[in-house]
Parts: C-alpha cells; sequence; structure tokens
C-alpha cells in the first residue's frame, strides 16, 4: 500500500469538510473532528490550511469554480435557454438528493454573520457567478431584453432555487423541490 501524499491529504481534508459544510453548515466545522474522519491529527490538518477561513475559503472557491465549469459546458451544449435551465435546477436538485445536502455557498450563506470576510468574498463570488451564468441564459431566450431587467430576473432564478432547495431540505421533501421548481415555471420567474 503506498503512503498518501500531502495532495492526497489535502484532498481528503476538503473531502471531508464539504460534506460537514454542505450537510450542518459552517459553525459545524471543526479541526479535530475533520482530522478524526481523515485519520490523521488536528495539527496536519492545519498544516494544510491554518485557520478554518482559510479551509471553507479555498472550499468556496474550488466550488465556484467547478460550477463555472459545470455552466459553461451547459452554455457550449445547447442555446436552448430552457434545456439550460432545465439542468441547472437538477445541480441543486442534486445536493438534495445526496442525504439531503444544501448548495455549499448557499448553506454558508445562512451563516453569513458568522463567517471570515476570506469566506464571505468567496460566497459572494458564487452568488455572482451563478448570476452572470443566469443572465446570459435569460439573453438567449430574450435577446431583445434590458441587460439590468434580465440581471434583475437572475438574482430571482437564483434566490427562488436556493430557497426551494432550503424549504425541501427543512421539510426533508425533495418533492417540496420538484413542485416549488414546476410552479416557478408555470408563474413565468422560469422560461
Amino acid at each position: 500500500m503506498m503512503a498518501k501524499t500531502k495532495t492526497d491529504m489535502r484532498e481528503a481534508v476538503m473531502t471531508a469538510a464539504k460534506a460537514t459544510v454542505q450537510a450542518h453548515g459552517y459553525n459545524a466545522l471543526s479541526f479535530r473532528e475533520l482530522a478524526k474522519e481523515v485519520g490523521i491529527k488536528s495539527a496536519s490538518v492545519h498544516y494544510h490550511f491554518p485557520t478554518k477561513g482559510d479551509l471553507c475559503a479555498a472550499l468556496a472557491r474550488r466550488y465556484t469554480d467547478e460550477g463555472s465549469a459545470t455552466l459553461t459546458e451547459l452554455l457550449a451544449t445547447s442555446p436552448d435557454a430552457t434545456w439550460c435551465l432545465d439542468r441547472y435546477a437538477e445541480i441543486f436538485r442534486s445536493a438534495l438528493a445526496n442525504d439531503n445536502r444544501m448548495c455549499l455557498c448557499g448553506i454558508m450563506s445562512a451563516e453569513l454573520d458568522d463567517l471570515p470576510n476570506e469566506v464571505r468574498t468567496e460566497v459572494e463570488k458564487f452568488a455572482e457567478m451563478n448570476v452572470g451564468w443566469l443572465t446570459k441564459v435569460l439573453s438567449r431566450a430574450t435577446p431583445a431584453a434590458d441587460g439590468q431587467d434580465l440581471k434583475d430576473q437572475a438574482m430571482a432564478i437564483f434566490a427562488a432555487i436556493e430557497g426551494a432547495q432550503l424549504v425541501a431540505r427543512g421539510c426533508q421533501d425533495i418533492s417540496i423541490y420538484d413542485r416549488t421548481i414546476r410552479a416557478y415555471r408555470k408563474t413565468g420567474l422560469i422560461p
């Protein structure tokens, strides 16, 4: 059996931390518990991430980068706005389907007052990335629409989907998410 490298340990810490934050939030994250889960000493977690803020900023940055890559791929796959928005809603649904977890940045947003500035900055970047992508998609559906109107609608969609995820998680019922997304479509919030 090969020894794990520093990179392997860092990845193991990030994977365990992501699962913890998605399930329980920023405040539930403990270096001691992470170390136990990964099978290393707490000092080793601190070696990779000196503070909880450093770790969660790295998690949010990676989450945003991976999300951006996925969304960019969706835009490249199909010019159809409805198809793209369906896939977008499925991404948030998949977190719920994975042990009733939340969007990583969404759950940290709920704890905004407790977040260090470096984490807040990364969480804000996630929201900006989502709104920017949604604005592009909406402009495909209505190319003549005013840019600010599209951005406002994009923010409304982002907030609505994050909210639907939160309510469904709180009720431990993924069907609430599905019904809510259908209602958003029916009322025209999501084209």
